[in-house]
């Protein structure tokens, strides 16, 4: 879950992953749409698949990558229950504002 986290905290690896949403791109089409070097951009995509965001395809000469979902989910289910937007069967009823714990 660090790693993951720590991939989305990179405001270039958030933007790669929104056009991936999309659907599958080539790294080079992912590289034009930065300006910056080919290296930094493969470092972007080297940290999204180590925390399993995004998955490589190969295509001949090409690699495509595509967006991971599950992991998606999984922080974003985290995030949920941390905030106490999940429902769990197991948690207490939220208070009423004019209710007191006893």
């Amino acid at each position: 879950m660090n790693t993951l986290f720590k991939a989305l905290s990179h405001p270039v690896r958030r933007r790669i992953i929104a056009m991936l949403r999309a659907g599958p791109l080539a790294s080079g089409d992912i590289a034009a749409a930065f300006d910056m070097s080919w290296p930094t951009i493969t470092g972007h995509l080297n940290a999204l698949k180590e925390a399993g965001l995004v998955s490589p395809e190969r295509q001949g000469q090409t690699i495509r990558y595509r967006l991971e979902i599950s992991a998606v989910e999984e922080a974003m289910a985290f995030l949920m229950d941390i905030a106490g937007a999940g429902s769990r069967a197991d948690a207490p009823a939220p208070l009423k504002p004019q209710e007191t714990p006893k």
